[in-house]
């Protein structure tokens, strides 16, 4: 039934797949198995011309659109019921390098790892995140922090040109001189205003060697850590940057685990976080690694396959308290019950992210450190993940109730990293959330919203509504 019909077919040039397909479950699986949704048509698409032509006939079969790009999103924006994919990571993800110009050429559908394998080795790179099988598209629509923001800003801050394609089916070039107020739009607004086929984004000197990797301590040095955290952090330099991870290790063992960052040699890497050293760690895998093995320290936490609730807040400090309370409460979910909790601290210098004036992007510019309540689980259930969410809930309001001078914008946490993104009537109230989410940049972006989809046809990551026409 809803298979392209014959002259649609015809010309389109990518794959379509249907659930009668053999390659169907493949098709609509995801980072996430509870962001997995059963869509009605999946369309690989090649080109601009067949996105227009899904565009198209997702609208004349009144059937809900959803991009996919890298599918990472644990909310499923990638994903919609009884709806058309848009699907990128087929066709459009390569990656070319203008070494002469430092710039990277990137597929809408390519991921982090293809950015960072083929920039460095001309000695460049760019702002990625922390996980490199992150697809390109959704970290950098939605911001995009990493483990360069502190020399270089957020993703969006490196973004020059992208092409878009929009609810009418045209073909945009957006940049700080052409559709700027499109460009403006999609740094940070998401998927939104159409469909991102390629991004310029500028690329960087980068050494080839950093030192990285995982320190691990035993529960009881917390307060020491945070200690060292509050001694440390206010004084960052751009060449640092941590994870702080409160968890349990797989032997079932309470854990802090360290995964630090230094942009220069081990040498004085270990000498920028000595005073972590000086607790005394129970395990240090840290070395001097390629930079591009940077953003895989993490894969085998988050790898494919299994049921993900992510729920992000902001503090401006870390407190010692209501963090150990919250590492309890990590504890107590991994030793009773079939879930396995963690709570991430990401501790960037943020000094160049708050520099770009908050009218420049859509992306909010109230920027604290971010905390991420992330709960993994093996069997998916719409059950399971009520209680993920639950729990998450249950972490994140333990930090926050300890912090004073919050505001509520700021409460949010960074948008990447909020469940609640999806479209209004389904997991949450992304639709309301929005105005939240965009703060005073809203009403801009709902005037821009007017001219680019004024009937909303994109709506799976919170939900902008368009500006009403003038009387």
């Amino acid at each position: 039934m809803y298979k392209f019909a014959l002259a649609e077919r015809a010309a389109f040039n990518g794959d379509v797949v249907t659930p009668a397909d053999a390659d169907y479950a493949d098709s609509i699986s995801r980072w996430a198995v509870n962001a997995q949704r059963p869509a009605k048509v999946v369309a690989f698409v090649k080109d601009t011309s067949d996105i227009a032509l899904a565009l198209k006939y997702a609208k004349a079969h009144s059937l809900p659109i959803a991009i996919r790009g890298g599918g990472h999103s644990a909310a499923g924006s990638s994903s919609c019921a009884d709806g058309l994919i848009i699907d990128l990571s087929r066709y459009m993800n390569g990656v070319r390098i203008d070494a002469e110009k430092q710039v990277a050429y990137v597929g809408g559908g390519a991921l982090w790892e293809a950015v960072d394998k083929a920039a460095i080795q001309h000695g460049l790179a760019t702002v990625a995140g922390t996980v490199n099988h992150t697809g390109v598209g959704g970290l950098l629509l939605g911001g995009g922090f990493g483990w360069l923001t502190a020399k270089h800003g957020l993703v969006i801050d490196n973004l020059l040109q992208a092409t878009v394609v929009t609810a009418d089916g045209s073909v945009l070039m957006t940049s700080s001189t052409e559709n700027s107020e499109l460009f403006f739009a999609i740094r940070g607004g998401g998927c939104n205003f159409g469909v991102a086929t390629e991004f310029v984004l500028k690329l960087h000197p980068q050494r080839r060697t950093v030192y990285a990797g995982m320190i691990y301590f035993h529960a009881d040095a917390l307060e020491k850590i945070i200690q060292a955290t509050n001694t440390w952090y206010p004084n960052v330099g751009e060449k640092e940057g941590m994870i702080q991870i409160a968890t349990v290790s797989p032997y079932g063992d309470p854990c802090v685990v360290l995964c630090v960052f230094y942009n220069g040699t081990e040498a004085k890497g270990r000498a920028a976080y000595k005073a972590f050293f000086d607790i005394g760690p129970v395990k240090d895998e840290t070395r001097e690694m390629p930079y591009e093995e940077v953003n895989s320290l993490q894969n085998a936490m988050a790898h494919h396959g299994q049921g993900v609730y992510m729920k992000g807040v902001a503090h401006r400090r870390p407190i010692y308290p209501s963090i150990a309370e919250a590492h309890a409460k990590v504890i107590d979910i991994c030793k009773n019950t079939d879930f396995k909790a963690n709570i991430l601290f990401e501790y960037f210098s943020l000094a160049k992210a708050s520099a770009v004036p908050a009218g420049v992007t859509a992306f909010r510019r109230d920027i604290t450190p971010a905390v991420v309540a992330l709960i993994l689980w093996k069997d998916d259930s719409p059950d399971n993940t009520s209680k993920a969410k639950q729990m998450a809930h249950e972490i994140t309001e333990i930090i926050t109730r300890s912090q004073e001078g919050v505001t509520e914008t700021e409460c949010l946490g960074y948008s990447n990293y909020d469940f609640d993104a999806v479209a209004a009537g389904e997991e949450g109230p992304a639709k309301d959330k929005a105005k939240l989410v965009f703060g005073g940049n809203y009403p801009k972006l709902q005037q821009i919203k007017r001219r680019y989809d004024p009937s909303n046809i994109f709506n799976r990551w919170f939900p902008i509504t368009p500006a009403a026409a003038a009387a």
